[in-house]
């Protein structure tokens, strides 16, 4: 590989997932790869395939489909994880197998309770194991930011002896200072022997916010992956951003001297695309794919960009897919073009049921919104297309609000394929909606969260409405969509039910990570 191209491996699908309530189904998570796919991402990690059934088959999906990615499945060093692992990736084009092992003081200790030398012992163990069946394979040191600078050495070294071609840093409680943390990496690969073997990644946590500065300041000490996820996505307060980390990378090659393969015109719909599928809106003032990141309000500045752009935008909107999206399609227009405009989206409707459903509600959609945006074709697809069994659905939904009244919603939600009526007051009308859905529910589920987000501009965006509900430890997020806010939060509300009962979302997906 080059020197100067630095490889970009994506864990949306895996670290990204375990933020609570991000977790994806097989089909979400094939729609994603593919997204990443065109992106042109180097490696995608799709899941821990050992963690459940659902995460195997995803990253079984996503092996047998996604053909210009590296496919890559976690695995803890042990051996039932690294054959699940290897048995997922079986007809991948490209594969990997990414086990770890903790290298921290702290964690060898408190959790694995082993000594130095049995760490070593294991994770030579697990990587030979995994080359046997997987000829690229990766090591992390988990805990890495808190490892002795010796240790970290020993157990690099006798890891790339072992086979594995690809080492890497986590800072996986988010605990590192951009230039110490280069200076860890630049020891690694001056001290360990063997290092020219091996490429060096890195693995930052944004828990200080530093997580993007100290990828960057890691590739400046010569790691030459980095491993991030889409806006950031991940717990606790996630991962480095791709977007931040490649448009980084591209600005200021001046300083870098690096370069990465993305084609970053799609950063901006597959942005989009992960934030309409985990419920996660992006902020406005998120840099690069944030509804402001390209707003000028203030006049001085306004005024220099109109004179030259560069006065005040280090970056063209452009680059990063910001254009004027809408869509020229109307309720006149056909399947066809209606078609080709998803699959121009990097959304691929297969089967004819689920492109007859989309199109019918682009059709409904159509008749109640002048202008089309592609935003609003994503929220439609992800309202449609579902492999999540639909136990629930919303029939008919009547609201009364007046002021100085106490609202009242009547609602009639099919269940089973047998319809059920129920009416309750609310403190508002989306409260009332909310309780007349959970009278013939009764799931007994905790709302955590009620987000609302406009889709696109304008009066008649659609809302895209998100509902976070808990129940005896388990965390789902559901999505809907509409121009009626009320009727888009009683769909989300029953999308989550739905996802409840059918067990197809995780409240923590991996077991472990890094």
């Amino acid at each position: 590989m080059s020197q100067d191209r630095v490889i970009i491996f994506d864990t949306t699908l895996r670290d990204g997932e375990q933020s609570p309530g991000a977790s994806m189904t097989r089909e979400e998570k094939l729609r994603i790869a593919k997204a990443l796919e065109k992106l042109r991402v180097d490696v995608i990690e799709a899941g821990f395939a050992i963690a459940s059934p659902g995460d195997f088959e995803a990253v079984k999906s996503i092996a047998d489909t996604i053909k210009d990615s590296t496919v890559c499945s976690l695995a803890r060093a042990v051996d039932a994880d690294i054959d699940r692992a290897a048995e997922a990736l079986v007809n991948a084009n490209s594969g990997r197998i990414h086990t770890f092992i903790a290298t921290s003081p702290i964690h060898m200790q408190h959790k694995l309770r082993l000594q130095p030398d049995q760490v070593i012992e294991q994770a030579v163990h697990a990587i030979k194991r995994a080359r046997n069946l997987c000829a690229d394979v990766e090591f992390s040191c988990e805990d890495g930011g808190r490892s002795e600078i010796d240790f970290l050495c020993r157990i690099i070294e006798r890891a790339i002896d072992a086979g594995a071609r690809t080492i890497n840093i986590p800072d996986t409680v988010g605990y590192a200072i951009p230039h110490q943390f280069a200076e860890t990496i630049r020891q690694i690969i001056e001290r360990v022997p063997n290092a020219d073997k091996a490429i060096f990644s890195v693995h930052c946590h944004n828990d200080l916010g530093l997580a993007v500065a100290n990828s960057l300041a890691a590739v400046t000490a010569g790691a030459r992956q980095v491993e991030c996820t889409i806006n950031g996505l991940g717990e606790r307060a996630g991962n480095a951003s791709l977007e931040e980390i490649v448009m980084a990378i591209k600005t200021r090659q001046d300083i870098l001297g690096v370069q990465t393969g993305i084609v970053t015109e799609h950063i901006l719909s597959t942005s989009r695309l992960v934030s309409s599928i985990t419920g996660f809106p992006v902020q406005p003032n998120k840099a690069i794919v944030g509804a402001n990141a390209f707003a000028h309000e203030s006049g001085i500045h306004q005024d220099g960009v109109l004179k030259h752009r560069e006065t005040y935008e280090i970056m063209s909107a452009q680059s990063v897919g910001w254009h004027a999206n809408r869509l020229s399609l109307g309720k006149l227009s056909g399947r066809n073009a209606f078609r080709t405009r998803l699959q121009e989206l990097g959304i691929e409707l297969t089967d004819q049921d689920e492109l007859n459903a989309a199109f019918a509600r682009f059709k409904e959609l159509a008749d109640k919104k002048h202008e089309i945006f592609d935003e609003d074709l994503q929220a439609l697809v992800s309202d449609t297309v579902t492999d999540v069994v639909e136990r629930m659905r919303l029939v008919f939904l009547d609201v009364t609000s007046r002021t100085g009244e106490t609202p009242v919603a009547k609602v009639t939600v099919e269940v089973d394929g047998v319809e059920q009526q129920a009416s309750a007051s609310g403190s508002g009308p989306v409260d009332a909606a909310f309780r007349a859905v959970e009278q013939v529910a009764n799931s007994g589920a905790t709302l955590q969260l009620y987000s609302v987000n406009a889709i696109t501009e304008g009066t008649d965006s659609q809302g895209e409405v998100t509902v976070r509900l808990e129940k005896g430890g388990r965390i789902v997020n559901g999505n809907g969509a509409d121009t009626d806010i009320v009727i888009a939060s009683a769909k989300a509300y029953i999308n989550a039910l739905n996802l409840m009962h059918s067990g197809a979302h995780k409240a923590h997906p991996q077991v472990e990570g890094i």
